[in-house]
């Protein structure tokens, strides 16, 4: 074998130890949206991991964050475009920004909600986008509820609470919907961060004594896991 022939054999074992690893995955699109007011903060992070998950497992899988605080909409109208005879829609008709996102998230292939809890529920710009991207599906007819097409779903929540009180309240009020999504896609995951940090400068609002090293020890000892299960969840999505 000549010299030549030896590199030749030596650059192409080399390639296929570092060319990148073939995806079997199905997905092309995931869409990822944020119904948090605060950009930076827990919620904008916990979805940015997820993000860098998907992306650790394949860079030719699209993924597209939509923040909608920056978007101008209202919750369902209650119009019943979506129910008239003959012309019925599993997507919104009620023409605003909000419209082709919705439009967007049923072509998608996978479907990412990330919102920190208010009052035990989610904010109202996802409650909002939720009645609009849900309604269409649900049929007076007979009752049944059917998405436009099915998709892996993954809900990622950040909270104030404890993971204690989280189990009452909040599971309470979040559930419903969730189990909407159940029902229409049937892959649904939930992922949760308890206890978050609220604020950047605990010294500048009014907490009770001992708040910003409470949070702040909790913090250093659960932020990266919680982090890291955002992360696997994107990875989870991504090979399916």
């Amino acid at each position: 074998m000549t010299f030549a022939a030896v590199l030749f054999r030596l650059h192409s074992k080399i390639m296929r130890i570092f060319a990148p690893k073939k995806s079997n995955t199905t997905m092309k699109k995931i869409m990822i949206i944020d119904g948090g007011p605060r950009k930076g903060m827990n919620t904008a992070q916990m979805l940015e991991a997820f993000a860098k998950g998907v992306a650790a497992v394949s860079e030719n899988i699209e993924v597209k964050t939509v923040r909608l605080y920056d978007m101008q909409y209202q919750g369902c109208m209650s119009c019943m475009a979506c129910k008239l005879k003959g012309k019925s829609s599993r997507i919104c008709k009620f023409k605003d920004e909000l419209l082709p996102l919705l439009e967007e998230i049923s072509d998608a292939d996978g479907l990412v909600m990330g919102s920190p809890i208010y009052m035990g529920d989610r904010t109202a710009k996802m409650q909002a986008m939720l009645e609009r991207l849900v309604f269409p599906w649900l049929s007076y007819a007979d009752g049944s509820i059917t998405a436009v097409k099915k998709m892996p779903t993954v809900f990622i929540y950040t909270m104030n609470a404890t993971e204690e009180q989280a189990s009452g309240l909040v599971r309470q009020q979040t559930g419903m919907g969730e189990q909407l999504f159940q029902w229409a896609f049937g892959d649904v995951e939930i992922i949760e961060a308890y206890n978050t940090y609220q604020v950047k400068n605990y010294d500048r609002y009014e907490f009770a004594d001992g708040t910003a090293e409470t949070k702040q020890a909790y913090k250093d000892a659960h932020w990266e896991e919680d982090l890291q299960k955002a992360f696997d969840a994107g990875k989870r999505m991504a090979e399916k």
